[in-house]
């Protein structure tokens, strides 16, 4: 794995795990389940992602450089896009955030886990999230 993949996987450890040393403790957890080329988009993967949160839990505000197209397994999540109205969606819901956009995550619930999946159409060689300033 190159220097600069290892600091993309760190980035979003970081900013998924919100700081929990053990995975399986962590309030928000990513496990990915396919990464691929994707021919006729140069420049661009797909990856797509399974993402564990727990009651209450928040992703803290971040973008990603590519397209987020998220579906809900179970549970609920709150979606906050910088500039619009928090939207919380439920299992059986979809939403899209566009490239770029800073937004925050969270678990609509404080008693039951939400788990959702995420397809990231991404700029190769950059880091699946950027944690906002």
């Amino acid at each position: 794995m190159t220097p600069s993949k290892w600091r993309a996987l760190a980035l979003l450890l970081t900013v998924f795990t919100a700081g929990s040393a053990a995975a399986q403790d962590a309030p928000i957890t990513r496990r990915e389940i396919l990464k691929t080329e994707l021919p006729g988009l140069q420049g661009m993967d797909g990856i797509m992602y399974v993402t564990d949160v727990a009651p209450g839990a928040a992703a803290p505000r971040h973008s990603h450089p590519g397209y987020e197209f998220n579906y809900v397994l179970k549970g609920a999540l709150t979606f906050e896009i910088d500039g619009e109205k928090p939207k919380t969606i439920s299992a059986g819901q979809a939403t899209f955030t566009p490239r770029g956009h800073i937004h925050k995550v969270s678990n609509a619930s404080s008693s039951e886990p939400a788990q959702i999946v995420v397809v990231l159409i991404h700029e190769e060689g950059q880091p699946l999230a950027v944690t906002a300033k």
